[in-house]
């Protein structure tokens, strides 16, 4: 759909500012594991992370989809990572820090999305 269209190209955007802002030296995410990742997630129905996202979407609270998985969704712990990497770097980053709303605040997806699709062009 269209939202998922404009999110993944702004995802990508603001993955080259937060590498930008983390690592001095010049990185292309074309070429590397970055964009395959994003892809998958955003894409793919055997990825772990979209499993997990789509479980929280359809109101399963963090801990109850940790624990209906019988895999671990490594975005969970690489959210908060780059959030806690980005206080310090300050990258523009709505889409990271939606995420970790709703992964450590426990905001609701829905809402917290819905604001999101207002900011991103």
């Amino acid at each position: 759909d269209n939202f998922q269209s404009v999110l993944m190209s702004n995802a990508i955007r603001e993955m080259k500012r937060f590498i930008k802002k983390v690592h001095k030296m010049k990185r292309n995410i074309n070429d590397s594991a970055y964009l395959g990742d994003l892809l998958v997630t955003g894409y793919s129905g055997f990825s772990r992370n979209r499993l997990f996202g789509n479980m929280l979407g359809k109101g399963y609270t963090v801990k109850s989809a940790q624990m209906e998985m019988s895999m671990v969704a490594e975005g969970y712990y690489a959210t908060k990572s780059a959030f806690e990497i980005n206080e310090e770097k300050g990258a523009k980053t709505p889409i990271l820090d939606a995420v970790y709303s709703i992964l450590y605040d426990n905001k609701n997806p829905k809402k917290v999305f819905k604001k999101l699709a207002d900011k991103l062009d």
